[in-house]
């Protein structure tokens, strides 16, 4: 196989629906937001949670413009890659925030297979936890490997009967929760000065992990049908759907656990949530239901982001070997993506998984904000102060994160500088040596 042959890919235009790519956007969304961030960011901001979930929702609908902005003009399977190819061409900014965005990307993965290994032992008489939780998460990407092998039309079938199971029985769980809730009545009162300064910002930062899986649906552009009017569509309706779905179940959750509680169950608080209201029934519905999202979030995960690193390798934008694989390039981003996530999801627990993932990804949104703001806004009729807001909202949420961070575990913010920097000189060095790109009209006297 020559070195061409390697570097192709297989995209088929037209195999996914809108209804697909709404799935797969939900599927991130909804896995990550509702199971295991409540805990996380209720620990961060005590009772003010719900209103931390709501003001991660006003920055991702900001962010999401220059999304939909760059979809609509330039769809692509490469997404965000090719978004940010659009702006920065061929070079080290290109190169390194879309390995930041891939990188998040594969951490999000680790951080839904671990909810779903916490939620699952819930369900188990387990003595030392310890290690069972990273092995079910393990488990669950193997799975999911083995899914993403088998082409579009079956991840497209189980994402989409997973997505329209899985949101149904959340807004149960939040419409049950309400009703049979003792009182509606939430405390909103900040215990301490932190929950109202640095604390907030922190959980406001965490909460838009809950929403930055509409970014899957960018990567899944040249394969969507009619994509210039849909990936836009979808990205908006995931956003929507979610927005409503974490309100229900952030105040069902609120009206039936203490801030106590439910910081103490952080990593399957949704299922310490149904307990009280209904009893072991609600215990194991909410466990089906949390491995049920999950598992529809990492299929969904993997199929987006191997697209975009395969892009990335189309572009020489990172380098690649195929380790004597057999077939397209796709699966050997496929192979890589699933070891980095089986890796992370091994060795990180859900708090420091969760902390470099948004560091990463809100790195990389002020990039895409910048790059349309500085090079494309004229092409792409995109609206000056709204991308200047979204650039000066992810960077104060960004700022409190760090903040909160460095007081509380510093070393998450160590090893997310450290790691970026590794990122950013193997990328110069990888670069520097690449032959010069060719410039369009030496491309146009080739062709002819």
């Amino acid at each position: 196989m020559n070195n061409s042959e390697d570097r192709q890919t297989e995209y088929k235009e037209g195999s996914l629906t809108l209804m697909g790519a709404v799935s797969l956007g939900t599927g991130v969304m909804i896995g990550a937001g509702i199971f295991a961030l409540t805990g996380q960011m209720a620990e961060m901001t005590g009772p003010l949670f719900p209103l931390a979930f709501l003001s991660a929702a006003v920055i991702v609908a900001f962010s999401a413009y220059s999304y939909v902005k760059m979809s609509n003009a330039f769809p692509s399977a490469g997404g965000i890659g090719m978004y940010l190819h659009k702006a920065y061409g061929s070079t080290l900014p290109t190169a390194f925030h879309a390995l930041l965005m891939y990188f998040s990307m594969v951490i999000a993965q680790s951080f839904l297979a671990r909810t779903f290994g916490s939620y699952t032992v819930q369900l188990m008489e387990a003595g030392d936890q310890s290690l069972l939780v990273p092995g079910l998460g393990i488990g669950l990407l193997l799975v999911a490997f083995v899914i993403n092998l088998s082409g579009n039309r079956l991840i497209e079938g189980v994402a989409s009967f997973i997505g329209l199971v899985k949101i149904g029985g959340i807004v149960l769980f939040g419409v049950v929760g309400v009703w049979l809730a003792d009182s509606l009545a939430v405390d909103f009162t900040p215990a301490t000065a932190a929950s109202t300064t640095s604390g907030f910002l922190a959980a406001t930062a965490l909460g838009i992990l809950a929403f930055k899986g509409f970014t899957t649906i960018t990567n899944s552009g040249s394969e969507l049908k009619d994509p210039h009017r849909n990936v836009g569509r979808a990205i908006t309706i995931s956003i929507v759907l979610c927005v409503v779905i974490y309100s229900l179940v952030g105040l069902a959750v609120a009206s039936n656990l203490s801030i106590s509680e439910i910081i103490a169950t952080k990593d399957y608080s949704l299922a310490a949530a149904a307990k009280p209201v209904l009893g072991k029934f609600g215990l194991w519905f909410t466990v089906v239901l949390a491995m049920m999202a999950t598992a529809g979030g990492i299929i969904a995960s993997i199929f987006a982001v191997s697209r975009m690193l395969a892009m990335l390798t189309e572009m020489k934008l990172v380098p690649h070997s195929h380790f004597g694989m057999p077939g397209p390039i796709q699966k050997h981003t496929l192979v890589y993506t699933v070891v980095l996530g089986l890796v992370l999801t091994a060795f990180f627990d859900l708090s420091r998984i969760a902390a470099l993932g948004i560091i990463f990804y809100l790195i990389m949104d002020v990039a895409i904000h910048w790059g349309i703001l500085r090079y494309l806004r004229q092409d792409i009729e995109a609206k000056a102060w709204v991308l200047i807001t979204a650039i000066a909202l992810d960077l104060v949420v960004l700022a409190g994160f760090v903040w909160f961070k460095l007081k509380t575990d510093a070393l998450v913010v160590g090893v997310a500088a450290v790691a970026m920097i590794l990122i950013l000189v193997a990328e110069k060095i990888f670069l520097s040596r690449q032959p010069a790109p060719a410039s369009e009209s030496d491309t146009e006297q080739e062709s002819a």
